[in-house]
């Protein structure tokens, strides 16, 4: 199986991670997608189970896994304005710096937000949530 490219990879036992990654295919332009990690071959993506479970990543044309905030920048910037502007800021100082702090809050409290299940609740054995 060869890895996907230009991917959104979200927890797909969460809640809040299901929606606001169907939220951002809604608006992706033609050739970018979202799949929930199970079933993808985590192996073939250079990714674990704790990757994946702690933070979402976009898969490039590359293949290079991008993870947590920078990752949520990557694939906005596929999607139609004024999500892709959003995006392209994302990935620029002071936005990036500011995107890479508040992603690991929303990512360890996923589970008090809308949409949220039990499941959203991050394995406490997971490590630290560090973007690229």
């Amino acid at each position: 199986m060869s890895a996907p490219r230009r991917v959104l990879i979200y927890d797909g036992d969460c809640g809040f991670c299901t929606q606001s990654a169907k939220f951002i295919e809604a608006r992706f332009t033609p050739g970018s997608t979202i799949a929930p990690w199970h079933a993808l071959d985590l192996d073939a993506l250079g990714l674990s189970i704790d990757d994946v479970t702690t933070a979402a990543y976009w898969v490039d044309d590359r293949g290079t896994p991008h993870r947590g905030s920078a990752g949520i920048a990557r694939a906005l910037a596929r999607a139609t304005a004024p999500w892709s502007f959003a995006g392209w800021a994302m990935r620029v100082p002071p936005v990036s710096w500011l995107a890479a702090a508040v992603y690991p809050v929303v990512a360890k409290n996923r589970h008090k937000l809308p949409g949220a299940t039990d499941a959203c609740a991050i394995p406490a054995s997971s490590s630290t949530i560090h973007d690229d």
